[in-house]
């Protein structure tokens, strides 16, 4: 076995990943693409730490005193609002970029655990739809799949103009995905490369989106919520915009949240931290008054019961997953480790959802690798995931002597960095110092 010189030392600047992707572009001549979302160090919840009760504070005991966890989406002007039983949902995620078997499960754990799931570019299958107690319709720049009688089949409509991974940009979908079934349901061809548009091609500014609003209400008899999804980017303006539009929920994806494809330059170079969008919504709802009036759903890094408690206490009224979600069903399962290392990858490092090979079965179209998922147990592991987020939120939540997850406040949080203290607006731990809020 050769030993490492000692001697050699790695630029920083050009080290051995960036060498790498330069060698790779050089030779290919094509950029690369790749699903996940960041993969860079950022500013995240880990960075946060809880204030838990002792004198000055009292906690809830456990096993005797409530800590409920239940959520209402979508009251402002919906007849038929939804009520969660936890103020967890699952992320749109596509019908092409991932399986009728994934989109099954997510269905099937979602109901299990008392939540809703959400469709996708691409439309609505039979089979999510009817494993779905709660689903709601993702309306595309796209369009794809889209019509008004699955509008009307749907709990709640989410209005998508941007994406965590990608805000500015539109999705992929390569063709080795675009199968007969999924090129029948967005009138595509079959087997060519498809991107879906960056921006709704009829609307040029926010009073178009009030106009559309109103169009998808009258479809919907004003009986579906309506959301709106944004990239985080300049959240305070776009939350703010959102909410005059008409928007009952708005929901803040930020840069850690994943997409099945884009460009890897753009999922590690555009966008903003999820710990930074907060605030910045919360801010621009409580200034217009609606601050829990129209709710936040927060997205894009959620990994834990901590993550969620802390999304909550910085004002959010429930949180997203989507790479969580996959991850529970299967996604980057050491039992695949074999199939994974056959395409040059591994266990915990497989983003190649672009290319239709994945062998746990979740973002592929291929009829034989789809099979690797069982979406009977797949959603029992996501609903399993769903209850221990939960669980771990209310542990947290009762330590710091709150009955219900939205009560969690800022006030319980302190941070470890100057960072997160600054994007978070909680203290630096230690101290009463919050960077760069006025004195």
């Amino acid at each position: 076995m050769t030993r490492p010189n000692p001697a050699l030392r790695e630029s920083a600047t050009f080290d051995r990943r960036a060498i790498a992707e330069i060698q790779r572009a050089a030779e290919t001549g094509i950029y690369d693409i790749r699903g996940w979302g960041a993969k860079r160090p950022l500013p995240h919840f880990d960075d946060l730490l809880f204030l838990g009760a002792s004198m000055s504070r009292y906690p809830l005991e456990g096993y005797r005193e409530r800590c409920d966890t239940d959520v209402v989406l979508g009251d402002r002007h919906a007849k038929h609002p939804l009520h969660l039983d936890i103020p967890i949902t699952i992320a749109g995620m596509s019908f092409g970029a991932l399986s009728g078997q994934a989109k099954e499960a997510l269905g099937r754990g979602a109901s299990l655990a008392g939540t809703s799931t959400t469709t996708g570019d691409g439309g609505m299958t039979t089979e999510e739809r009817g494993q779905s107690k709660h689903l709601v319709y993702q309306y595309l720049p796209s369009r794809y799949g889209m019509n008004p009688d699955d509008l009307r089949k749907a709990d709640a409509i989410e209005i998508v103009l941007g994406q965590g991974a990608k805000p500015g940009g539109g999705g992929m979908l390569l063709g080795q995905k675009i199968s007969a079934r999924v090129a029948g349901m967005r009138t595509l061809p079959e087997g060519i490369d498809q991107r879906s548009a960056c921006r709704h091609p009829d609307w040029t500014g926010p009073d178009d989106l009030a106009i559309k609003i109103l169009e998808l209400r009258e479809i919907t008899q004003w009986e579906k919520p309506i959301y709106i999804k944004i990239g985080a980017t300049r959240t305070y303006y776009d939350v703010k915009l959102a909410v005059k539009a008409g928007a009952d929920v708005v929901v803040v994806d930020g840069m850690q949240g994943g997409t099945a494809a884009t460009q890897d330059v753009f999922i590690e170079n555009v966008g903003i931290p999820t710990l930074a969008a907060i605030p910045q919504a919360v801010q621009a709802l409580q200034e217009l008054g609606v601050h829990r009036k129209v709710q936040l759903i927060i997205s894009g890094g959620i990994r834990t019961g901590a993550d969620v408690a802390k999304a909550m206490a910085l004002g959010a009224d429930a949180v997203a997953i989507g790479t969580a979600a996959l991850i529970a069903l299967g996604d980057n399962s050491p039992r695949f480790a074999a199939q994974y290392e056959a395409l040059g990858s591994a266990p915990g490092f497989y983003d190649d959802f672009q290319d239709g090979r994945d062998p746990a079965g979740i973002s592929t179209q291929d009829p034989e690798l789809a099979k690797n998922l069982d979406p009977v147990e797949g959603g029992r592991r996501l609903a399993n995931y769903l209850r221990v987020l939960t669980m771990e939120a209310q542990t947290l939540a009762r330590a710091c002597g709150k009955s219900h997850l939205h009560n969690l406040e800022p006030e319980d949080l302190v941070a470890l960095t100057v960072e997160a203290a600054a994007m978070a607006r909680v203290p630096l731990a230690g101290t009463t110092w919050i960077p760069g809020a006025l004195a």
